[in-house]
């Protein structure tokens, strides 16, 4: 298949509704943001989630590769991180034009074999045409690798709020498969990992349901208004490092004398599973 890197250029209103799906997730007590309301960083993940046809999804759930992105051979796709620069807020229900284009397509070698990166750029321009959010999401492929002994199911009891104070700075997070569920739903993400225990399990050798890495980074930027941090964010690099798996125990915590502010998502190993480092202009205290 012949395949050519493109821009697509849409219009788009940045939607309540998913917003508010957020927030009801999270249930944390910050305050919701509604039409008119400034858009917390990271929260156009949200406002501009697209559903595709369904025709054009691929084994995985996912589009099939080939149109937009390249058409990749390798079965694993992992959102692994990127950055996001915040020129200007963005409002609630405004509309903006959203530029997209594959910036570059790299293939390395890692730990597990063969790696092909596609790095994603976006642009969001608000009303006045102003550029608001430059963005560049890097997707990793790789092979599916040997099958990971599975899990046992996670318990039927619901996990409640997600997030629970720990300390300063510091709150743990408990995911549960209605958690992940309503997240895929919220940010049209049909990935069948997070939702699909056999085939999570037995087609792409997870040993359980994969927490969403978008999740995991949301989280992380939402430790922020809970701990009352005022400081304009400029910009936010988030990476995820390894998988988290549903219903595994895991807190969100300041990584110690990290310069700018880093936050990240750790298990019971020292290694997290995912960070999010944060470069802000001024800070203070609500």
């Amino acid at each position: 298949m012949s395949w050519a890197p493109h821009t697509i250029v849409t219009t788009e209103t940045l939607d309540p509704h998913p917003v508010a799906a957020l927030s009801a997730l999270f249930d944390d007590g910050t305050p919701a943001a509604g039409p008119g309301d400034a858009l917390p960083p990271l929260w156009h993940w949200l406002a501009l989630a697209r559903w595709p046809v369904s025709s054009a999804l691929g084994v995985d759930g996912h589009p099939a590769r080939g149109s937009f992105l390249p058409p990749v051979e390798l079965p694993r796709r992992m959102f692994a991180g990127g950055e996001v620069v915040f020129h200007a807020p963005l409002t609630v229900g405004s509309t903006v034009r959203r530029e997209s284009s594959v910036e570059s397509v790299t293939e390395k070698s890692g730990r597990s074999g063969k790696l092909v990166v596609v790095a994603v750029a976006i642009r969001l321009y608000d009303e006045s045409g102003r550029l608001a959010i430059e963005e560049r999401q890097d997707l990793v492929y790789r092979d599916s690798g040997a099958v990971a002994p599975a899990m046992e199911p996670a318990v039927l009891d619901p996990a409640g709020a997600p997030l629970t104070r720990a300390g300063e700075w510091a709150w743990d997070l408990a995911t549960d498969p209605t958690l992940l569920m309503r997240f895929s739903a919220a940010t049209s993400n049909p990935h069948r990992i997070h939702y699909d225990w056999p085939y999570a399990t037995r087609v792409e050798g997870y040993p359980g349901l994969v927490v969403h890495g978008p999740l995991m980074t949301l989280a992380l930027a939402e430790m922020l208004r809970l701990e009352g941090h005022t400081g304009r964010v400029r910009r936010m690099r988030h990476r995820n490092r390894r998988p988290l798996f549903c219903g595994r125990p895991a807190r969100l915590r300041r990584v110690e004398d990290a310069e700018p502010l880093t936050l990240g998502v750790f298990g019971p190993d020292p290694e997290p599973h995912s960070t999010l480092t944060i470069d802000q202009e001024g800070t203070g205290h609500g």
